[in-house]
């Protein structure tokens, strides 16, 4: 007797150790990328050149993403003229809702996405929450674009009501984690954003209706949305893009900042600015010891252009998105001031995009620059 009881303690000694050892397996996430594993990785790539990308035929993310809209056939076109530009890669923004609304059809569709990416050698860099724009997003149809203003349309993920209930936090562990694993080998893919401005209090057009305190919610659940990416165990790099402030020095950037900053194995960043102010915020990210992608640029009335950005990124090798790709119901050809100020017709200078809908360039001259850098350092497509 006094044998059996011995042995069914080792047995259950032995069974607790087992299970002790896969949970660790299972919840062990990998580290964030050391400056020298970012950089072999960085050497590794051709110089990352694309645009912000959402098909004209879609006002925001959720109508990209949705079955009943899912358009393929406009994909398939817009991407074709990427590859002509010799574009090598798109900034791509995923949506909690549209997962939650259908899972496994979402895969499918954003496995068809990647699929017709690669088709056209392109490797879209995805992003998973964003704090830009209505922070009210629903599922089902979405509403007509308001004339003449600059991404009506476009929707926050998560919303305000899932950002201030914790309880829905789950429901989002659950949707990155799903998303993330489910691609977490697949070479199709160039990188994860974890989120899109974090701490964007949305300007003139909601900020109104935004939570005053939005920032205290949002930066917990950025570094849990971090290691819920890690979790996953990525081959692809994880970055959230800095946008704003103070760089010169550790001690006046916010605390957001530090943690984009020390959570990101590759160093992503916006501006908007003339190219003087760009060259400078890259000098003064260059002190992180990690390579740089500009993940937002290009508003032609700030002096942000191709032919005034591009050159510096190719000095510095930065990475580089432009915002917006063709005029569609985006609407981003119109300024952000367009949400409080009346316009009645296109403006005498787009602000963002590169190709009227009818697949022509707005300005030759830039689509003929794009085409001619990129084939100075990738080669030609």
């Amino acid at each position: 007797m006094k044998l059996r009881i011995l042995f069914l303690s080792l047995w259950c000694i032995v069974l607790l150790a087992s299970c002790t050892q896969k949970s660790i397996k299972t919840t062990n996430s990998r580290a964030i990328w050391s400056k020298e594993q970012a950089k072999d990785w960085y050497d590794q790539q051709p110089w990352i050149v694309g645009a912000n990308f959402l098909p004209s035929t879609a006002i925001n993310q959720l109508e990209m993403w949705q079955a009943d809209t899912f358009d393929t056939l406009t994909i398939d076109k817009e991407l074709g003229l990427a590859q002509g530009l010799g574009m090598n890669t798109m900034r791509v923004f995923l949506h909690d809702l549209a997962f939650e609304q259908d899972s496994a059809g979402f895969l499918t569709r954003v496995d068809t996405f990647l699929t017709i990416a690669d088709k056209h050698k392109i490797k879209p860099l995805l992003v998973i929450f964003d704090s830009c724009w209505d922070p009210f997003p629903h599922t089902g149809k979405q509403r007509a674009p308001k004339p003449f203003v600059h991404n009506s349309g476009w929707v926050q993920s998560p919303g305000q009501n899932a950002l201030k209930d914790s309880t829905q936090y789950p429901r989002l562990e659950h949707y990155v984690k799903t998303v993330v694993s489910h691609f977490a080998k697949d070479s199709r893919i160039l990188g994860w954003d974890v989120w899109n401005e974090p701490d964007n209090m949305t300007g003139a057009s909601y900020q109104k209706v935004e939570l005053p305190n939005k920032v205290d919610y949002v930066v917990p659940l950025l570094k849990k949305t971090f290691e819920w990416v890690r979790s996953a165990n990525p081959s692809q790099f994880a970055t959230s893009g800095i946008w704003a402030g103070d760089w010169s020095d550790s001690a006046k950037m916010k605390p957001i900042e530090k943690l984009q900053l020390t959570q990101s194995d590759i160093i992503t960043f916006h501006n908007y600015d003339s190219v003087g102010v760009f060259e400078n915020r890259i000098k003064l990210l260059q002190r992180y010891g990690k390579p740089l992608i500009c993940t937002e640029y290009m508003a032609r009335p700030n002096g942000s252009t191709f032919a005034t950005f591009l050159p510096v990124a190719k000095k510095y090798r930065i990475g580089m998105y432009n915002w917006g790709f063709v005029n569609g119901k985006s609407q981003t050809i119109f300024p952000w001031d367009s949400w409080t100020k009346t316009y009645t017709a296109a403006p005498p200078l787009w602000f963002h995009d590169i190709f009227n809908t009818d697949g022509t360039p707005y300005k030759t001259e830039e689509t003929d620059l794009i085409r001619k850098m990129t084939a100075e350092v990738n080669g030609k497509n």
